[in-house]
């Protein structure tokens, strides 16, 4: 079985990661990207997924361990694997608003502009996604909302430990979970009992 976290960018993958990895899971990941000022606890990326339209057959490198794929990633997963996907989610404002932050910390400024035309264009790839991976028997998902794993976070590591029938340390997992770190929200969408 191949574990896969995934979402869109900005949207929790690299704090799911740190979840599993901190639980026990082995995590594939190169360390080419390192921490920095807006994921002071590390990304945990592996680089050459980023070849997997080009070579589905590189999974398999990841059997029995858990791999960030971002979500148009996705569609070119291969058959012959079975795959457990924990598909993050946020509120598309609050990351389109954390995007913009990064952009500007790295002096990118000018790539900032009107986000009406991305959101939408979001919405389409999501649905997509939606489609393509609940349609494969070899593929199970979890959607874990990011504000439920701020506000909630022993229960949404204990949903994550059963959904991937792992031994899970779920102290260890919880301990990974700093609010201190959401810095990009939108005054609509703080986290709030209701979602």
């Amino acid at each position: 079985m191949i574990t896969i976290v995934s979402g869109l960018p900005r949207s929790g993958t690299s704090l799911m990661m740190q979840m599993l990895k901190a639980g026990g899971l082995t995590v594939l990941s190169d360390g080419e990207r390192t921490p920095d000022e807006d994921n002071p606890k590390g990304y945990l990326e592996w680089e050459l997924i980023k070849q997997l339209p080009q070579d589905p057959s590189l999974i398999a490198q990841a059997e029995g361990k858990a791999v960030k794929v971002i979500s148009q990633l996705l569609l070119s997963l291969p058959d012959g694997h079975e795959y457990r996907v924990i598909f993050m989610q946020r509120p598309l404002p609050e990351i389109l608003k954390s995007q913009d932050e990064m952009l500007r910390r790295r002096g990118n400024e000018n790539l900032i502009g009107n986000n009406a035309p991305i959101e939408d264009a979001f919405q389409r790839h999501l649905l997509q996604v939606t489609q393509r991976i609940g349609g494969k028997p070899n593929i199970q998902a979890l959607r874990v909302h990011y504000h439920r794993t701020l506000r909630e976070p022993a229960a949404v590591a204990a949903e994550v430990a059963n959904f991937l029938g792992a031994d899970l340390d779920v102290l260890e997992m919880v301990k990974q979970v700093d609010r201190g770190l959401y810095r990009n929200r939108m005054s609509s969408s703080a986290p709030s009992r209701k979602e």
